[in-house]
C-alpha cells in the first residue's frame, strides 16, 4: 500500500481489446492499489487487476466514482480511475478534477497523472479509413448534461464550418430523435451523398461497420446505439475501396505550386 502522498491515475483503456491498451496504462494499473470504474470497463481489464481493491459502479454514477477515487487518494492510496477510450474525451478526467476543485485541491497532493488512451473516435476512424484527415470535431448528442439547444448550435456551427463530425452517444433507448435532427441540420450545409461511417464496438467482439450517406442515415438509425460512433464527412470526403477518405489537401497544394 502506498504511504505518504496519494495518487490518482486517470487511465484511458482504449477501445476494449487488450492489445490496444498502452504499456503506460498497463503500468499505471499495476502500480495502483485501488481500481475505480464503470462495471463494463472493469470487466474488460479484470485479468490485469487481480488482487486489487475494486470499486465498480454503474453509468450515471460518475461523480460518485470520482469522489470514491479522491477519498482513497487523500487516504494515501494510489488509485486508478478507468475510462474507455481516452479519459479526457467524455471520460472520467472531468468528474475527478471537478471533485478535486470542490475540495480545494492544491494541485500537488494527491498527485494526478493522466494516461492517454485510444479514443472511440480514433478507433472508429481507423476502421473506416481516413475520415479525420482535415479539421474535425466531436459532438456528443446526449442531452443529459448539455441542453439540446446548445448541442443544436454546435451542430449548426460544425456544418457551417465544413468540419468532419464525429458523433458520440448518438442514440439511446431514451433518445430516439437527436441523430435524425443532427442529420437534418447537417443536410443544410452539405450534400446528401456525403459519406457517413457508422461503427459500433470498434475493435471489440461484435464490431459492426456500416457505410452510408447523410441522406440515407435515417434508414440506419435503428442500428445505432450508445456504443456507436457516427462519422460524417465534409464536402471533400469520398468513398473508395470501401473506405471513407477525407483528403488532406496535398493535391490542391501541388496544383498551385
Amino acid at each position: 500500500m502506498t504511504t505518504g502522498k496519494g495518487k490518482i491515475n486517470l487511465i484511458g483503456i482504449g477501445p476494449g481489446d487488450a492489445k490496444y491498451l498502452t504499456p503506460a496504462a498497463s503500468a499505471a494499473l499495476s502500480e495502483s492499489d485501488v481500481i475505480v470504474g464503470f462495471r463494463a470497463y472493469i470487466q474488460q481489464i479484470e485479468g490485469l487487476i487481480v488482487g486489487k481493491d475494486v470499486v465498480s459502479m454503474e453509468l450515471g454514477q460518475e461523480l460518485e466514482r470520482a469522489a470514491a477515487a479522491v477519498d482513497s487518494a487523500y487516504a494515501g492510496k494510489t488509485v486508478a480511475v478507468v475510462s474507455s477510450g481516452d479519459a479526457g474525451i467524455y471520460g472520467m478526467s472531468g468528474p475527478v478534477f471537478r471533485v478535486l476543485t470542490d475540495r480545494d485541491w492544491d494541485g500537488q497532493d494527491p498527485v494526478v497523472e493522466t494516461v492517454p488512451g485510444v479514443s472511440a473516435m480514433q478507433a472508429a476512424a481507423a476502421v473506416l479509413g481516413s475520415p479525420l484527415m482535415q479539421d474535425f470535431c466531436a459532438i456528443s448528442l446526449s442531452d443529459l448534461l448539455t441542453p439540446w439547444e446548445k448541442i443544436r448550435g454546435r451542430l449548426e456551427a460544425a456544418g457551417q464550418g465544413d468540419f468532419v463530425v464525429a458523433l458520440y452517444n448518438p442514440r439511446s433507448q431514451r433518445r430516439q430523435t437527436q441523430l435524425l435532427e443532427a442529420r437534418e441540420i447537417l443536410l443544410k450545409h452539405r450534400p446528401g451523398d456525403t459519406p457517413v461511417g457508422i461503427v459500433g464496438d470498434a475493435f471489440r467482439p461484435g464490431q459492426r461497420v456500416k457505410i452510408t450517406t447523410l441522406q440515407d442515415l435515417d434508414k440506419e438509425a435503428g442500428s445505432v446505439d450508445m456504443v456507436t460512433i457516427v462519422v460524417i464527412g465534409n464536402s471533400t470526403t469520398y468513398l473508395h475501396g470501401g473506405k471513407v477518405i477525407t483528403p488532406r489537401g496535398y493535391e490542391e497544394k501541388t496544383k498551385t505550386s
